[in-house]
């Protein structure tokens, strides 16, 4: 059954959990209520625009948030994207029926080199977020007819 509420968590809101959120709004039904939070303050990363707007989508004037400074606190789904994370959900559902996953994702601003090759250490984690979001939530693979 599909989650009516997903949160996408990941450190600071910066570059995982709204990327993820982003790709989420894309690919699944306007039904289902998205949000994504940090799990302390992050500043907007130009990389994720650059990555974003190859794939047609945009943060719009989002700023990163986090978690404690959501309105909203009940999610069907809250999908952590970094250990810390994933440690802040445990804590936060200790008393709650909501479902946590662990979806490791590597932290692409670790990346060095020539703007090229950071480019594609952000390009690699929005696909991997893609195709997760896709196989999770949608039950496709995301793969098209003939690829």
């Amino acid at each position: 059954m599909r989650p009516r509420s997903i949160l996408f968590l990941c450190g600071m809101n910066a570059i995982r959990s709204p990327m993820a959120e982003a790709i989420a709004r894309q690919v699944l039904p306007p039904s289902i209520f998205l949000a994504s939070a940090g799990v302390r303050a992050g500043q907007r990363d130009p990389f994720v625009d650059s990555v974003l707007e190859e794939k047609g989508l945009s943060l719009g004037e989002r700023l990163p948030q986090r978690l404690e400074d959501m309105e909203d606190d009940y999610f069907d789904i809250i999908v952590t994207l970094s250990p810390q994370a994933h440690h802040a959900a445990l804590e936060l559902t200790r008393s709650m029926a909501v479902e946590v996953e662990y979806w490791p994702m590597a932290d692409p601003s670790t990346a060095t080199g020539t703007r090229e090759r950071i480019l594609e250490a952000y390009r690699d984690v929005r696909d991997r977020l893609e195709a997760r979001i896709v196989a999770r939530f949608t039950g496709t693979s995301g793969e098209q007819p003939g690829n």
